[in-house]
């Protein structure tokens, strides 16, 4: 009876749409996927999760645990996995604490599905949690503090190849989720309608027997140990026996839910085994078909897919469509049916969206008759491609017809079809909700109005740092800000070089061979400047390494993303972002083997790297070892569909082997890109097609390394843009231009192009460096974050105890107490940064756990003490203690100590009460420790010196100072303490408060340290005789005084001493107190001085007459008249004598009694003189003009360069003026104007001025410049008149007559930089055309940044101005002008140790090396090989570049890396590799000093893999390899090059051919040896010697004589030896500072060598038996790197890399000529017919010049990119000329 009126009420509550039972769906589910927070597994067939630590310990059955981890197969654990064979296929129970919601043999390898795991206190979570339990269990005391929520999606069995021709669509989704307090635990696991598609799997070792096992489902305690070594098996419970019970998990449940099921599994206490829930009641599923509501006014800002234009809501279709609905790019909410009382509102449609605005959104979800509320995170969109789950048996109609109205992407590989936007989806009720209806859902959870549109307001965090968001009608979009480009989700700065790093996976069988690829690296780099992609993946074994050389494709992803972009195009990256999957489905011809490539990017990491990983399964043809892979350069054409790209193409590739010759294959890529993207804008649409060119692809597979290169050059553009000839196209869209790779090419007109550092970086475009925005306080960083740099960027970190806001950049403050992390018996206080637990009254514990103080007997373990035990019991280490490992110490009661020391580092710090360290509180070893019972005083911001030190100190990944690093040391109140120490160098010094260095309290490292706290005298200021002397004293650039000048001599207290002598002339005087020569007192040198002290006689006053005479007298600072100066005559009474004569010049003229001119009576040498008293006659207007000119000067004669007029008897202009400095004459009228055209320089006959003018022209600019000039120079100043030709243009040379300077200028007069010369100098040829001007160097930058502190443009007083050479390097030697210190620097211009002389103290010899102090070690091999390499990089390596690494002592690092990246190895003492160590990963490998090798298999052997079959050959050194570059004629025959010899660790950089023996000969700069192999097949290398080289480079071979030569640039020598290493001995040793390339020419027995010494650079010559050397070249050279011989002219010709030419010059030194005025950087060159071959290290290249034509004709870019060394011709038989 019961029973039947319950089913009849259910019936009419039925019929009512009221009392419906649903099964859950997906929506229902928890929150899962990345924006949920979770972690994802990696794809594999047997995975383990990283351990997921526990805030706090889980009761699984009657045990507690700290720890879980996430497996594939459908389970969770409480103890690392053991290998799935050892369980997958068991039944229950297992060994291990299981919890297990379908344990099976899953694999999502492939891409087959993915696995989130997290743990989460959000309070929507533990609320619904609660609310399940209290459901389920209604007695149950269980408020949750934590959730751990793992949810499997889309996951597929795993399936043998050979059982099935496919993969099965057959895939599930389940959840497990795991509540628990600080005594309980409860699971619920959720099975949503559709969910479960197949329902066991075959076991792997089923020996073709067709079973297959159910899954299992259920909690297993594990193995339990008694009497220490005995084992039993622990209780388990099953919820599942066979497959029907499996079938039914999403059917029914045990809370009343079908596919939700509850179980008690844990408590503190006491627990036997798992309780499930139990909810009476009818389970009813009801009908499938229903309907929803799309409210599409919140339309996410970033779909998966956009609507096609056609695509229109049909109201025919939309019953059958909500069966397997098409989900979209809107938000669905769902209304309850009519009547419902909402029981299903605001349903969301999806797991995971870009968009979910926070966990504490909140809704309700209806599982069965009654309201259900419920909380949890909405999410705003569909569920990506990739994760839309499709039945394996759709039914007929529904999504079968919806797929049949979409337009078809033109690709087979993955079906991409767009979402219904323009329909709402109906409620069961059929109630359709306008978007123009002001619609409320009172559900007392969530309110929704159409004003809930996505806003900038409210999602603007979804943009990037460096975007800007904008609002539109229908939602937002990010954009990238000006300098960077992206999606605006994701934007990276202009021109800067991208990295790319990954993870890769999958199995791959080659031919029937299966070969797994477990997780290994993939890294790219590319050059966003030029379009070249560089796609390394390390670990691969063979054979596939050798097999997949053809998959180009897979690096092909990342140049499509950042291609050279020509006009009217954009890169991938620009429309993708960082976020998109790519499918590619690959396959081989003639064999049909099929490859699927699914590579996901999944975002930017902390150094703005992409993150991509990328996933291959199929086949591959085999291809056999040692084989070569060469594909040529194709167009693939990318069509565009709204957040879909597609691609179709065929590619051919040849092979070459030993076993089968050459054979050619092809392939068929098919390939989607889809991305979310942003439409609100209605921005123009990407082109639907655009065309990538790949000109340049190489492969290759490195077997010694392991390592599988793709390198490909990519440009992007409209479809039919063809290449125009390279000499018209822009060097920006050709990618041959020079800027940094750091920097933006923007082409302008024509070729012309402009290089802009990207942003992040400063400098000229050609050399650029990374901005430090922390340094520099340039970065965004707010209150409570810290600054960390990156290259071109930098990054925010929030300090502990904080948090990013809402807006993603600003830390607030995190509210632990908000999460309950205390025991139920103590209270939480929260605080800035950080929180404390107490224990209640009556309770004792640290807060995390109190019990009782009465009847307590044993305390549980606090979490000190269980961490301090797990390390001493070795928990992490297999049970051994971690060596060095930090061991926390605890107190009596448990508690973490507030002070806390590490045994090994002897550092100590303060812990807040969970153990966390406190900010400021640590201190080195030796020093007292902070006192920890001092409470934290509120933190101040930071003062400038903690800022300092730490900045320092954040320098290392393990967070202590970096090595040799000065780390300033400061106060308690963060002040700078006043005495300042350097703990690597000693040397201490005393600051001000700005952390200053006092001048003068430097002391060095055993000497007293200066008294800091003594104030300083107060300095008196100087007296003029001081300023006097100083000032002589400084005139010197050297600090040194001006060789002959006097220098005044000062008493002790400042004042002229009476008497002065000159030091140089030995005259004496006798000087007033203000330095002034007392008359009459002066006596020569040899006899005695004036008695100073002696009174003078009474004087009368001077005269003017005297004064002006004695002042002439004393303007010499020697005392001396002024040589050449006009000297007043004064008669006896001191008056002007009426006639006055210049001594010098001969000229007479009358004064009046102040001595002043008069006009008209001036006459010249040898003339009668005027009648003085004759009275003057008037002046004409001419005789006025001239005499005021020629009384400009105090000496009384015309100004130097000054133009004085002519006139004539009568006293008028004569018709002719002529300038007597600058010979130019003219004409004038009777005024004295200049009339127009008549000008006439110098040299060509003045015009007739008697002759009428013609018509005049209108003055050009020249001349209005000129006479503009001649008006205002009418004052008698010598200022500078530009000079025109008979047009009225500018003349090309123009020079300054008084200052003798001249320059060229261009057609509008402004200067051309760089042409300026000074007086007594040869100009320069204006009609020559400008040379590209050479970009800054650093030494020039650092120099320049001085001079222009001023707006005058000169150095501050006493500043120090670095010197620099004229290639712009530091001269070894610098000064201090101000100070007189003279010190030697490297070629970065940092000061070397032990250098520094103080003013009149000998210099030190900077060529030579540096004394050793007591304290200091000798330079060691590594300083010494580090020095080298740098100044090979000229003074700035490159971030990929190798430079040494050596420790403090000078001794090798034990890990040594290449530049910045993660490319290392470990070294012995002497800085050998130790093979098998090399490692890519990001963690570098575990090196111990001087350690023993580890045991590993032996390297390969390097052998020699012979050249091309060629007439001519050029071998070139390339690091760690040598390749060979045949030669077609003259022309460089790239497409069969290859590598001749692989030498791991090595750096070759000399290199020599011996024709005769064929022979191959080279220097290693690594190993410090000289070696040879032949070039034969299989040839070893061998090792001719070993002993006494420190950096060997130029090597020559005398193919006659059967010597060879080489120079030691470190040593600075030139030494020979047999062909065989014997017979060694020096040739020169001396007069050489930096011998790099050397020559021998064998015909005349002559050996010619290169040193380019900074201070004099010089090629020199001798015979090859060390005789007759002399100099062949010193002048005008700078950098001679390269020397060749031309056999054809008999000439020496070298390539300089400070002049940047290429010059021949015969052996005696005639005949020198430029054959080249501008090359990049050359390092190596050689000769043959009529053509230089020579390596580039600004182009990594091999660069071919025509020495007829002057003009490079071809270059070769190996694939590999880094730098050439030598070069060297290999021949098939020995030239006439051989050297």
């Amino acid at each position: 009876m019961e029973r039947g009126s319950m089913l009849a009420a259910c019936l009419l509550c039925w019929s009512c749409g009221v009392c419906v039972v649903s099964a859950i769906r997906r929506a229902d589910m928890f929150p899962y996927g990345a924006l949920s927070g979770d972690l994802i597994l990696a794809e594999g067939d047997d995975e383990t999760s990283r351990v997921l630590l526990l805030p706090r310990p889980l009761n699984f059955y009657d045990s507690r645990y700290s720890q879980l981890y996430v497996a594939t197969n459908g389970i969770i654990s409480a103890q690392d996995l053991p290998m799935e064979k050892q369980y997958v296929d068991d039944g229950f129970p297992t060994d291990f604490p299981v919890v297990a919601p379908f344990l099976a043999d899953i694999d999502t390898s492939g891409g087959r599905g993915q696995i989130y795991y997290r743990v989460t206190e959000t309070p929507s979570v533990l609320n619904r949690v609660s609310r399940e339990v209290h459901r389920g269990f209604p007695d149950a005391k269980f408020t949750p503090t934590h959730v751990v929520v793992a949810t499997w999606e889309n996951v597929a069995a795993y399936e043998e190849q050979t059982r099935t021709a496919g993969p099965s669509n057959k895939v599930n989704t389940f959840q497990a989720v795991i509540g628990y307090d600080e005594t309980d635990s409860y699971v619920l696991f959720l099975y949503p309608e559709g969910g479960l598609n197949f329902f066991g799997t075959r076991p792997k070792e089923s020996y073709n027997v067709e079973i297959e096992l159910p899954a299992r489902v259920g909690f297993s305690r594990g193995e339990i140990t008694y009497l220490i070594l005995s084992r039993t098996e622990g209780p388990h419970y099953s919820v599942t026996s066979d497959e029907q019970s499996v079938k039914n998990l999403y059917q029914v449940g045990n809370t009343g839910i079908p596919g939700v099921w509850l179980f008690h599994t844990g408590n503190s206490y006491s627990f036997d085994n798992i309780v499930p829930a139990s909810i009476g009641g009818l389970l009813v599923t009801p009908p499938t078909r229903g309907h929803g509501l799309s409210l599409d006014t919140t339309t996410a800002e970033y779909g998966e897919f956009e609507d096609y234009p056609d695509n229109t809501f049909d109201p025919d279709n939309q019953e059958e469509e909500d069966d397997y609905p098409l989900t979209g790019g809107d938000p669905e909410f769902q209304t309850a049916p009519a009547g419902a009382d909402h029981s299903e509102s605001l349903q969301p449609a999806s797991p995971d969206a870009p968009s979910s605005p926070s966990e504490d959104s909140g809704y309700q979800v209806a599982y069965g008759s009654k309201d259900v509320p419920l909380t949890s995170e909405p999410r705003y969109n569909s569920e990506p491609a990739e994760r839309q789950y499709a039945p394996p048996n759709p039914p007929e109609g529904g999504a079968q017809q919806t797929q049949e109205q979409q337009p078809q992407v033109p690709l087979e590989v993955v079906d991409v079809y767009p979402p219904h936007r323009n329909e709402p989806r109906l409620s069961p009720g059929g109630h359709v909700v306008s978007v123009d209806e002001d619609i409320d859902f009172d559900t007392g959870v969530i309110q929704y109005t159409t004003e809930n549109k996505e806003t900038c307001a409210r999602f603007q965090q979804q943009c990037s740092q460096n975007a800007f968001c904008s609002d539109y009608a229908t939602g937002f979009c990010c954009h990238c800000r000006p300098g960077s480009y992206g999606n605006g989700r994701y934007c990276l700065p202009e021109g800067a070089p991208q990295r790319v790093s990954g993870k890769v996976s999958g199995t791959v069988a080659v031919g029937s061979t299966p070969v797994a690829l477990n997780n290994i690296d993939l890294h790219a780099y590319i050059v966003v400047g030029d379009g070249r992609a560089y796609t390394a993946i390390s670990e691969v074994p063979e054979p596939v390494g050798w097999a997949l050389m053809p998959l180009a494709p897979i690096g092909e992803l990342f140049g499509w993303m950042f291609a050279l972009e020509l006009p009217n195009s954009q890169a991938g990256f620009k429309i993708t972002g960082a976020e998109f999957t790519r499918h590619a489905e690959v396959i081989f011809y003639p064999g049909n083997q099929r490859l699927s490539i699914i590579q996901k990017g999944r975002g930017l990491d902390d150094h703005n790297h992409l993150t991509v990983d990328t996933v291959v399964s199929g086949n591959v043809p085999f291809l056999p070892p040692g084989a070569e892979v060469t594909m040529d350069p194709f167009k693939e054409t990318y069509q565009y569909y709204p957040s879909v790209a597609t691609s179709t193409s065929v590619r051919e590739f040849s092979v070459v082997s030993a076993e089968r010759g050459s054979e050619s294959f092809s392939f068929q890529l098919k390939q989607n890109i889809t991305y979310r993207d942003c439409r609100h804008d209605h921005r123009a649409a990407v082109p639907e097609t655009l065309q990538i060119t790949m000109e340049r692809v190489f492969v290759m597979y490195v077997k010694e390394e392991r390592i599988l290169r793709y390198a490909i050059t990519n440009k992007i553009s409209p479809v039919g843009v063809e290449p125009t000839e390279p000499e018209l196209v822009n060097p920006c869209y050709a990618g041959n231009h020079d800027c940094d790779t750091t920097a933006q090419c923007i082409p302008l007109e024509g070729r012309d192009f402009q290089c802009q550092c990207a942003t992040g970086y400063r400098g000229d475009g050609r050399n650029c460096y990374d901005v430090d925005e922390c340094a520099e306080s340039l970065s965004s960083c707010g209150a409570h974050a810290q600054c960390v740099n990156l290259p071109g960027s930098h990054r925010c970190l929030c300090q502990s105890g904080y948090e990013f806001g809402f807006d993603g950049r600003t830390c607030v403050d995190v509210d632990e107490c908000s999460s309950s992390p205390c025991h139920i018996s103590a209270r939480c206080v929260n605080a800035l940064g950080s929180f404390q637990c107490q224990c209640q009254p009556g309770f004792h514990g640290d807060g995390f756990y109190c019990s009782q103080q009465e009847g307590q007997t044993v305390r549980p373990r606090s979490q000190c003490e269980q961490h301090r035990d797990s390390l001493q019991s070795g928990g992490e280490q297999g049970g051994r203690p971690s060596l060095g490992a930090f061991v926390p110490q605890c107190d009596s009661v448990g508690h973490y100590r507030p002070l806390q020391c590490h045994g090994s580092t002897g550092h100590c710090w303060c812990v807040d009460v969970r153990g966390q360290e406190r900010g400021g509180t640590r201190t080195p070893p030796g020093t007292p420790p902070t006192d920890c019972d001092r409470p934290d005083e509120p933190e101040s911001p930071k003062t400038h010196c903690e800022h300092h030190r730490d900045g320092v100190q954040t320098t290392s990944p393990e967070g202590y100072p970096v090595v040799g690093a000065y780390i300033p040391q400061c106060d308690d109140n963060g002040q700078y303490l006043p005495s300042q120490c350097h703990g690597s160098s000693g040397h201490c010094w005393c600051v001000d408060g700005n952390g200053q260095e006092r001048g003068g309290t430097r002391t060095p490292p055993g000497t007293t340290r200066t008294d800091c706290s003594k104030p300083d005298e107060p300095e008196r200021p100087k007296t003029h005789c001081e300023h006097h002397r100083d000032g002589v004293q400084t005139t010197d650039r050297e600090g040194y005084p001006i060789v002959g000048a006097y220098v005044p001599q000062c008493d002790a207290n400042g004042q002229y001493r009476s008497l002065q002598c000159h030091g140089s002339t030995g005259h004496c005087w006798c000087v007033d107190v203000r330095g002034q020569e007392r008359a009459g007192t002066r006596t020569p040198p040899g006899t005695p001085p004036k008695d100073c002290d002696r009174p003078d006689e009474p004087e009368r006053p001077k005269t003017h007459c005297e004064h002006q005479r004695d002042g002439v007298h004393t303007t010499s600072p020697e005392g001396h008249p002024v040589v050449g100066a006009y000297i007043p005559q004064c008669d006896a009474g001191g008056q002007y004598t009426p006639l006055q004569c210049h001594g010098s010049t001969g000229h007479c003229w009358c004064v009046d009694g102040r001595g002043q001119e008069r006009t008209g009576t001036r006459t010249p040498a040898g003339a009668p003189p005027t009648d003085c008293d004759k009275p003057d006659e008037p002046r004409t207007y001419c005789e006025q003009h001239r005499d005021s000119v020629e009384t400009t000067s105090p000496e009384g004669y015309p100004l130097i360069g000054v133009f004085v007029p002519q006139c004539d008897s009568d006293g008028q202009y004569t018709s002719q003026q002529c300038h007597g400095s600058t010979g130019h004459c003219w004409c004038v009228d009777n005024r004295g104007q200049e009339r127009a055209g008549t000008r006439t320089s110098s040299g060509t006959p003045p015009v007739d001025c008697d002759k009428p003018d013609e018509p005049e022209r209108p003055k050009t600019h020249c001349e209005r410049h000129r006479d503009r000039a001649q008006t205002i120079g009418q004052d008698g100043q010598p200022i500078y008149v530009p000079q025109c030709d008979a047009d009225g243009q500018y003349l090309s040379l123009q020079c300054h007559s008084p200052s003798g300077h001249c320059w060229c200028v261009d057609n509008r007069g402004q200067e051309r930089t760089g042409t300026r010369t000074p007086p007594g100098t040869p100009p320069r040829d204006c009609d020559k055309p400008d040379e590209p001007e050479r970009p800054k160097t650093h030494c020039e930058h650092n120099r320049d940044g001085v001079r222009t502190t001023t707006p005058e443009g000169q150095g501050w007083i006493g500043v120090f101005i670095p010197l620099c050479d004229a290639e712009g390097q530091y001269l070894p030697r610098q000064c201090s002008g101000s100070s007189g210190y003279c010190w030697c620097v490297d070629s970065r211009g940092q000061e070397r140790k032990g250098t520094k002389t103080p003013p009149h103290k000998p210099s030190v010899d900077c060529d030579k090396p540096v004394p050793v102090a007591p304290t200091q070690h000798p330079e060691s091999v590594c300083e010494r090989w580090r020095t080298s390499l740098i100044e090979h990089y000229g003074g700035k390596p490159e971030p990929q570049q190798y430079v040494p690494q050596c420790e403090p002592d000078g001794q090798f690092s034990p890990v040594q890396c290449y530049g910045e990246t993660t490319y290392c190895w470990c070294v012995d003492q002497d800085g050998r590799e130790v093979p098998g160590t090399r490692s890519h990963d990001v963690v570098k490998p575990a090196c111990l000093p001087s350690a023993a090798p580890p045991t590993v298999r032996p390297l390969p052997r390097p052998d020699v893999t012979p050249p091309p079959n060629a007439d001519i050959t050029l071998l070139y050194a390339q690091g760690q390899k040598i390749g060979a570059l045949p030669l077609n004629g003259t022309r460089l025959d790239g497409t069969r090059s290859k590598t001749l010899l692989t030498l791991h660790g090595s750096i070759v950089v000399g290199i020599a051919y011996d024709c005769k023996e064929n022979q191959v000969y080279w220097t290693d700069l690594s190993a410090r040896t000289i070696n040879r192999a032949s070039l034969v097949a299989g040839a070893e290398p061998e090792i001719l010697i070993n002993t006494n080289l420190v950096s060997p480079e130029g090597l020559a071979v005398d193919v006659k004589r059967r010597l060879m030569f080489w120079v030691d640039s470190n040593p600075d020598m030139i030494e020979t030896a047999n062909l065989d290493g014997s017979g060694r001995r020096t040739l020169f040793g001396t007069d050489l500072v930096n011998p790099r390339a050397i020559i021998v020419v064998s015909s005349t027995g002559t050996l010619y060598w290169t040193d380019w010494n900074r201070e004099a650079p010089k090629i020199e010559s001798a015979s090859v038996d060390g005789q007759n050397r002399r100099v062949v070249v010193s002048d005008g050279i700078g950098l001679p790197n390269a020397l060749t011989y031309d056999s054809s002219s008999g000439q020496v010709c070298w390539a300089d890399a400070g002049t940047k030419r290429l010059e021949c010059v015969s052996p005696d030194g005639s005949g020198r000529r430029v054959v080249h005025p501008s090359l990049n950087y050359p390092f190596s060159m050689v000769y043959y017919k009529n053509h230089f071959y020579y390596t580039d290290w600004r182009r990594d290249g091999v660069i071919a010049v025509n020495k007829d034509s002057s003009q490079i004709t071809d270059e070769y870019l190996p694939d590999q990119r880094s730098h050439l060394y030598g070069i060297a011709i290999a021949t098939t038989h020995c030239l006439s000329g051989s050297h």
